[in-house]
C-alpha cells in the first residue's frame, strides 16, 4: 500500500462568483499539487463539497481530474454516507478504474453502535473491488470508531487498508498504531498532528493545509517518514498557525481564501458555508506574505 504512504491531500471544487464550478482552476489546483511534491489526490472527500453538488457536477469534477492527473499520482475517490445501501450501490455503478482506492466515511447522523458501524463497513468491503480507507472523524459525524472496531474490520478484510484517523485523539492515534496489523495504514486526518502520528509509525497525511502548503508539507512528512524529527518539526512550526487558521471558520472556507490568495482558485463556496470573515483572510495574507 505503498501508495498511500505520504502526503495526499483533499482536493477543493473551486467555484466561480455564480457558484458554478471553474475546471481551469480545477486544473490549476491539480497540477499545483503534482508540481510540489504531494504523493496521493482525494477526490469527492469533505472539503470537495460534495454535499452540495448534483451527481453531474460530481461526475463532470472526477473526470476533470482524471484528465488532468493523467495517472501522474494514485488517486482515492470519496464514496460514503449514512445509507448502507445506497454507498453499496453507489461502489457497484460507479467506474473504479481510474483510483486506487475509496475513502469511506464513518456513518453520520444515524450514531449506530460500533457493531453498527462494523456492519456498514464489512457491507462496503464486500462491494468494493479496490482497497478502502475508512474515515473516522468524529467531529463531523458525532460518533467515534473505537480502535477496536477499525482493527477488527483490518483484521477481517482484506481490501481494508487503512484508515484516515482525524478524531484528533493522540492517544487513540498510538492505541491503532499499537495494535494495527503490520500491513495496516494509520494515515491523519487532522494536520495538526499529522507529524506526531507520522514519527509514531503513522503513514502520513490525508491534508487540507497540504494543498495551500504542497511544498512544505509534504517535504515535512516526508522528513517524518524517515525519522528526521528536528528537520520536521522546524518546518511543521513554520506553518502552525496557518493550520489553525484554514479551519478557524470551518473547511473548506479557509483553506479557499489561502487558494484565493496564491490565485489558484476563488475563495467561493456553496451555501450553508459562506467565505473567512475579512479579519480571518486578513491573517491568512499576513501569513502567507511572512511565509
Amino acid at each position: 500500500m505503498n501508495k498511500f504512504l505520504g502526503t495526499g491531500v483533499a482536493l477543493v471544487t473551486p467555484f466561480k462568483e455564480d457558484k458554478s464550478i471553474d475546471f481551469d482552476a480545477l486544473e490549476r489546483l491539480v497540477n499545483y499539487q503534482i508540481d510540489n511534491g504531494i504523493n496521493y489526490l482525494v477526490v469527492l472527500g469533505t472539503t470537495g463539497e460534495p454535499a452540495t453538488l448534483t451527481k453531474e457536477e460530481k461526475e463532470a469534477v472526477k473526470q476533470k481530474i482524471i484528465e488532468v492527473n493523467n495517472g501522474r499520482l494514485p488517486m482515492v475517490l470519496g464514496i460514503g454516507g449514512n445509507n448502507t445501501m445506497a454507498v453499496v450501490e453507489e461502489i457497484k455503478n460507479t467506474d473504479l478504474s481510474a483510483f486506487d482506492g475509496i475513502l469511506s466515511v464513518s456513518p453520520y447522523y444515524n450514531k449506530p453502535t460500533q457493531e453498527g458501524m462494523y456492519q456498514h463497513f464489512k457491507a462496503v468491503a464486500e462491494a468494493s473491488p479496490i482497497p478502502v480507507i475508512l474515515y473516522n472523524v468524529p467531529g463531523r459525524t458525532a460518533k467515534n470508531m473505537e480502535p477496536e472496531t477499525i482493527i477488527r474490520l483490518a483484521n477481517d478484510f482484506e481490501n481494508v487498508v487503512a484508515v484516515k484517523e482525524a478524531a484528533g485523539d493522540m492517544v487513540q492515534a498510538l492505541r491503532l498504531i499499537q495494535n494495527k496489523p503490520e500491513d495496516f495504514l494509520i494515515i491523519s486526518g487532522d494536520d495538526m498532528i499529522a507529524l506526531p502520528m507520522t514519527l509514531a509509525g503513522g503513514a502520513g497525511v490525508i491534508s487540507v493545509i497540504g494543498e495551500g502548503l504542497p511544498k512544505e508539507f509534504s517535504h515535512m512528512i516526508q522528513l517524518g517518514l524517515e525519522g528526521k524529527t528536528k528537520e520536521a518539526y522546524e518546518l511543521h512550526y513554520k506553518v502552525m498557525d496557518s493550520i489553525d487558521y484554514i479551519f478557524e471558520e470551518g473547511n473548506p472556507a479557509g483553506i479557499k481564501s489561502m487558494l484565493n490568495e496564491l490565485n489558484i482558485t476563488s475563495k467561493e463556496v456553496r451555501l450553508p458555508l459562506v467565505p473567512v470573515s475579512d479579519a480571518l483572510e486578513k491573517k491568512i495574507q499576513d501569513f502567507l506574505k511572512e511565509l
